[in-house]
């Protein structure tokens, strides 16, 4: 049996989260919130964060599509380890983060993408039947969107 290309293993596996034992989705949300909160810490500067964050949802998103689609070959189906949808997902919620007090609300994003993505309600359980690795993002894309609606949502009524 061959072993997938490192470059795809790395990219679908969330630079290796994938591999956790337990919760690998769970870990591949973990580690981005984490490169988040390393780079949001580092700037200092809200624009400079939402910047980074944008472009690594594009960068990774079209990386997702490629390298979940060639894991699909080695692995199987929508392979438990393939985790950079997970990632995306995370920072399209986090991109709804404001700039002052954005700890309290960094935990919010993890937990609403991953509520969204565990539970697939409105429509983000269709978003799965798409072909290859367009079908193992969309899902992921969708959770994180209606992460950051909720977070949204919240800042303009309650904050």
């Amino acid at each position: 049996m061959f072993k997938i290309p490192l470059f795809h293993n790395l990219i679908a596996s969330g630079f290796g989260s994938g591999y956790s034992p337990i919760a690998p989705g769970t870990a591949g949300a973990l580690l981005a919130t984490l490169i988040w909160w390393g780079y949001a810490s580092l700037f200092n500067d809200y624009y400079q964060t939402l910047q980074c964050t944008f472009l690594l949802v594009c960068i990774f998103t079209f990386l997702g599509i490629w390298s979940s689609g060639v894991s699909e070959k080695y692995w199987g189906k929508d392979p438990s380890r393939v985790v950079i949808d997970e990632m995306v997902g995370t920072w399209i919620a986090l991109l709804a983060v404001p700039a002052d007090n954005y700890i309290g609300y960094m935990f919010a994003a993890f937990i609403l993408f991953r509520f969204f993505d565990i539970l697939k309600p409105l429509g983000i359980k269709q978003a799965e039947k798409l072909p290859s690795g367009y079908g193992i993002m969309a899902d992921d894309i969708l959770s994180g969107i209606y992460g950051g609606i909720v977070i949204l949502l919240y800042r303009f009524v309650c904050a």
